[in-house]
């Protein structure tokens, strides 16, 4: 059975059941915390067992990522088939592909996501994290039945994008890391060997509002994670406490143009394009408003592996003029 982890302001928690007791130890950084694994799971045997006396409501915790900070993040573009129909990509020529985002910008699941002033277009992007257990080395191979070794846990993260600053610029990395932009958790779920063979029963749902834009099961998942681990070792390596988002089902703001204004978008220059294409995508309503309340949940329909449900309020800074 999986096991749930909270971490506050200098604690870590096990749940279970709407009861948090705390984890004994001295860990500070998610690295050191899976590396006391005997810990986490004594706390979440107490806190199953319902009788601790140190046990606590989960509702009256605030909780912070589960991921800490620095690490390396690294996220996959368009990996999932219903968001490269809907980006103007062919699923079955899709390959792995990544790009980094800065660790400044994980958040908490309950923090707000604030647009930066110069910010247009915000976007929402719910994606499921794989939080590394063990050293991925350069030129490793990962096997599915071999990723239970390298992935300790599960988290909700929200791949939040500045898609004026993405599309103009080129630029993942700007777009996508600022503060806010990637809120995390609220739990950290470590599943068993057994649990990840049920990887495709993860149902990923995000609403704006309570509408919801974004719902999808990991089945339409194009590289799938042991996959996407081995290409990724061909020339990174990740440790401890690193994080791979591994990319967002159909349903984001951005859509590609059909195939006509495309076709006429690529004879025109990247000034004239982008002078064409912004205006219409800022009058388009699915972008993020200030005030606007994301909710983001990741869990298999029979509850048996639930990372948990993260609510974000979007805080508009004082817009450029």
């Amino acid at each position: 059975m999986s096991i749930r982890v909270l971490r506050t302001d200098g604690a870590w928690w096990g749940e279970a059941g709407g009861r948090a007791v705390p984890v004994a130890t001295e860990a500070r950084t998610t690295a050191e915390l899976l590396a006391d694994r005997a810990a986490v799971e004594k706390a979440a045997a107490r806190a199953a067992g319902g009788d601790a006396d140190d046990a606590v409501d989960v509702a009256e915790l605030a909780p912070l990522s589960p991921v800490t900070t620095p690490c390396r993040v690294v996220a996959q573009m368009v990996n999932y088939r219903s968001h490269a129909r809907e980006s103007g990509f062919d699923p079955a020529a899709v390959r792995p592909t990544f790009f980094r985002k800065s660790s400044g910008s994980v958040s908490g699941p309950g923090d707000p996501v604030v647009k930066p002033p110069h910010v247009r277009l915000l976007d929402y992007e719910i994606e499921l994290g794989l939080v590394m257990g063990a050293e991925l080395p350069v030129g490793a191979t990962v096997t599915d039945d071999e990723l239970p070794s390298y992935v300790a846990g599960l988290v909700v993260t929200n791949d939040v994008s500045a898609r004026d600053v993405q599309l103009t610029k080129g630029q993942f990395y700007e777009s996508k890391s600022y503060p806010t932009f990637t809120p995390t958790g609220p739990f950290l779920v470590l599943p068993t060997p057994e649990e990840f063979a049920r990887l495709d029963d993860l149902r990923l749902r995000l609403s704006v509002n309570g509408v919801l834009r974004q719902d999808r099961t990991l089945t339409d998942m194009i590289v799938r994670p042991a996959e996407a681990l081995t290409a990724l070792a061909r020339f990174q390596s990740l440790q401890p406490g690193d994080l791979l988002l591994t990319g967002t089902p159909g349903g984001t703001a951005l859509k590609s143009p059909g195939k006509l204004k495309q076709r006429i978008a690529e004879l025109l220059p990247p000034a004239v394009k982008w002078k064409i294409f912004l205006p219409g995508q800022a009058r388009n309503p699915a972008y993020l408003r200030d005030g606007d309340v994301v909710t983001a949940h990741i869990g298999t329909a029979d509850g048996a592996l639930d990372l948990g449900t993260q609510r974000t309020a979007v805080v508009f800074a004082g817009d450029a003029t």
